[in-house]
């Protein structure tokens, strides 16, 4: 018997030898989880450089830092940093979007000495930083328009590379081209081995699939805990290998019910619809403002009113969620940022919006069953709610959140159910809550309440 569980052990030691063999030296493991550790519970904040100081550089970008980790932010998304194309420039500036050049960076913003500085002080803190990647189109002015050959671009009959939408400052790459496969995933990994943490992919959905999914297995092998963010929607995305996509669908529902043309019913459809198409371990980047739909759209407090915070506080406690905080939100700054010019913030008082989020980030970090993807409690809506209220318990490994939204002009009131009663802790007061069975909690107009324990 001995001789046999030796044969039986040895047999085992030499598979295991092989299948390590056959991972590669040069190949780091792959993680056991979805995503990486540290993804789970993050908070992203979109930082627009230009607009982030009267300096608008990444200096004063490094020095915000301190103040960002303090107000509970783990992944600092920086829009583009590369130089910005001359022909066709809309505005004073340009667009972030309308790159030159992938591997410099703009020197608005100052040197890759300096880029280098803002990105150790952000690891030195703890945080992550992941760059905006335009994969999409270049400028009209990049190098690669004439140097390259002409089946780089996607061309029209005359031989000139195509513009889309109105983005009048663009040319289209053409990904039919395998070349462009290859240079685009150098950009990547150029950016990688200088340190980055990953990247939010712009209009990901025009490029195609294959691209995506061959791009993050090889750079995966760099760094298996890269983040991946796709700007679009669509199951496809997770396939590919993305850790999140955009949450653009509830952000248009929001708008709808702050304007009184949907309702709660809207949301429990859109909650329905995504937790059912979507693989549980999907992060889903929630938001009430970002880039786009704050230059074009209007800020959180234009779209929703008296709804704004509660509508905030709701991107932190969905399933799936991990929320964004968008430049300026931090400390409630009514303003459209112009696009295409220099408009930067005039000041960073701290105030209560500056508390009002610390809170939802705190929270976030100190309750598991809020945690992104396949980690988090799934949704159990609390029984005999109003038809204005989103009312729901989430739950993991003995902790409890409870989530109450009243999207309505009127007031409206809870009853408490069996399943619900019990001592929390309200996560914005910071107050000792009991609920009761069969007594009511009152939420006023646009009010909410998030109780955890």
């Amino acid at each position: 018997m001995k001789r046999v569980i030796v044969i039986i052990s040895l047999f085992c030691s030499l598979v295991a030898m092989l299948m390590a063999s056959c991972t590669g030296a040069n190949e780091q493991p792959a993680s056991t989880s979805a995503h990486a550790e540290w993804a789970y519970d993050a908070v992203v904040y979109e930082m627009n450089v230009r607009q982030q100081s009267a300096e608008g550089s990444f200096a004063a970008a490094e020095a915000r830092l301190p103040f960002l980790k303090e107000l509970g932010v783990d992944i600092v998304w920086l829009m583009p940093i590369h130089p910005i194309g001359e022909l066709g420039r809309k505005g004073t500036l340009g667009s972030y979007y309308a790159i030159r050049n992938y591997y410099e960076v703009n020197p608005e913003f100052g040197t890759m000495e300096d880029f280098e500085s803002f990105l150790a002080k952000a690891h030195e803190l703890d945080m992550r930083v992941i760059l905006d990647y335009v994969a999409n189109h270049t400028s009209p002015d990049a190098a690669w328009v004439t140097e390259k050959p002409a089946e780089w671009y996607v061309r029209d009959s005359t031989g000139k590379p195509i513009v889309q939408y109105d983005w009048t400052d663009i040319s289209k790459l053409n990904y039919e081209c395998e070349e462009v496969h290859a240079a685009m995933y150098d950009v990547l990994k150029f950016w990688i081995e200088k340190g980055v943490d990953g990247f939010r992919c712009d209009v990901a959905g025009e490029v195609p699939d294959a691209y995506w999914t061959k791009a993050w297995a090889e750079l995966k092998k760099l760094n298996p805990d890269i983040y991946l963010l796709a700007e679009g929607e669509g199951v496809n995305f997770h396939t590919a290998g993305f850790d999140a996509t955009y949450g653009w669908k509830l952000l248009h529902i929001m708008n709808d019910i702050a304007k009184g043309d949907k309702t709660t019913a809207d949301l429990k459809a859109w909650i329905a619809e995504f937790t059912s198409e979507y693989p549980r371990e999907a992060f889903r980047l929630l938001f009430t403002s970002n880039h786009d739909e704050n230059s074009w759209s209007g800020t959180e407090f234009e779209r929703y009113g008296e709804g704004a915070e509660a509508f905030a506080a709701m991107t932190y406690v969905l399933p799936q969620a991990q929320p964004l905080i968008y430049t300026g939100q931090e400390v409630g700054y009514d303003h459209r940022f112009a696009f295409f010019e220099k408009d930067p913030i005039p000041g960073w008082e701290p105030n209560r919006w500056t508390d009002f989020y610390k809170k939802l980030n705190a929270m976030r970090h100190s309750n598991v069953a809020l945690a992104s993807g396949e980690r988090g409690g799934e949704l159990v809506y609390v029984k005999g709610a109003p038809e204005s209220v989103l009312a729901f318990s989430r739950e993991v490994e003995q902790n409890k959140v409870v989530s109450l939204f009243n999207f309505s002009e009127e007031a409206a009131s809870v009853v408490v159910t069996a399943a619900i009663a019990g001592e929390y802790t309200n996560a914005i007061s910071g107050e000792k809550v009991t609920l009761v069975a069969d007594e009511q909690i009152d939420l006023a107009a646009w009010g909410y309440m998030i109780l955890t324990k």
